[in-house]
């Protein structure tokens, strides 16, 4: 396979996240995003579930694949989750959603981890027959290796249990060596689930900075970190490419690589982020030859 059909290959499926407050300004998403796009939809510590579960409706509404975030930690008791997982599916035949643990230090009720949410069986009750869990390339800046190792055999061991179809979504990196390394490590630990690896949008370095640091993004920080000590450049916005090319020659050429699709974060400039992702789907673009690759039509 040539390096541009590898390229058009690992982002063909590209899923993409938003809050609401991002969905709010969008019109009409049909006219950013392709039919039937997987659109992730955050519940973040503090906001109000009701705003996913209504950006949920207006994605399901224009013709997108709604996933609504699950954060354990945030939701307050099992009568909440029930809830808000019939509503889901009554208002917008939600099937797939994404738990994770949650950024948030206490719990605000008797959910601590995932695992308790997976013991509930309320997922399965409610239609969600698959589910995304949170994947750390670059480790966890509030959970220990160990647990994260346990954690992820567990997460396997439940899917091989229940017949659920279930998958590995991470935090955007910026540096392809760490998440190879990282695939490898869990792949010899036993891991079977396929991964949805985190690849950051067009944005400013000075806004990915920002993400970065309050996401505790690990190694990769450094590459962000040297960017930055150019002034110049704080203001310049930066492409996936070269984090796109060598993630995609990874997949195309190990037969064992653990990943899946690319999920774009937009941080703040969805529009941008889906213009170039539909440009490189489109095959519209020149590989470099010191690395990555320009898109050959306007980004506006």
């Amino acid at each position: 396979m040539a390096e541009n059909e590898q390229i058009v290959d690992f982002l063909k499926d590209a899923t993409v996240e938003v809050t609401p407050t991002q969905a709010s300004k969008v019109e009409d998403f049909r006219a950013l995003l392709a039919e039937d796009t997987t659109v992730f939809v955050t519940f973040l510590p503090g906001s109000d579930i009701a705003d996913t579960i209504k950006t949920v409706a207006k994605l399901r509404r224009e013709g997108m694949n709604p996933v609504p975030h699950l954060a354990a930690r945030s939701i307050p008791s099992k009568q909440f989750l029930e809830e808000s997982l019939k509503q889901f599916q009554g208002e917008a035949s939600v099937n797939e959603a994404l738990l994770i643990g949650g950024g948030v230090d206490n719990p605000v009720g008797e959910f601590h981890s995932t695992i308790q949410i997976l013991q509930t069986d309320l997922l399965q009750k409610y239609g969600i027959n698959r589910l995304g869990v949170a994947g750390h390339p670059e480790g966890s800046p509030d959970i220990s290796e160990a647990d994260i190792a346990m954690a992820l055999a567990q997460k396997n061991a439940f899917a091989k249990d229940t017949g659920m179809d279930m998958y590995i979504t991470t935090q955007f990196c910026f540096e392809a060596d760490p998440i190879i390394s990282w695939d490898k490590r869990i792949r010899a630990q036993g891991n079977e689930l396929p991964i949805h690896i985190g690849v950051p949008g067009l944005a400013t370095v000075k806004t990915l900075l920002k993400h970065a640091m309050a996401c505790g993004i690990g190694n990769s920080m450094n590459f962000l970190k040297k960017q930055a000590m150019n002034v110049t450049k704080l203001m310049t916005v930066n492409a996936p490419d070269k984090l796109v090319r060598e993630l995609a020659a990874y997949k195309a050429t190990d037969p064992d690589c653990g990943l899946d699709v690319a999920h774009m974060y937009p941080l703040g400039g969805l529009k941008k982020t889906a213009a170039w992702t539909r440009a490189v789907q489109d095959g519209k673009f020149e590989l470099k030859s010191k690395g990555g690759f320009d898109v050959t039509v306007p980004i506006e």
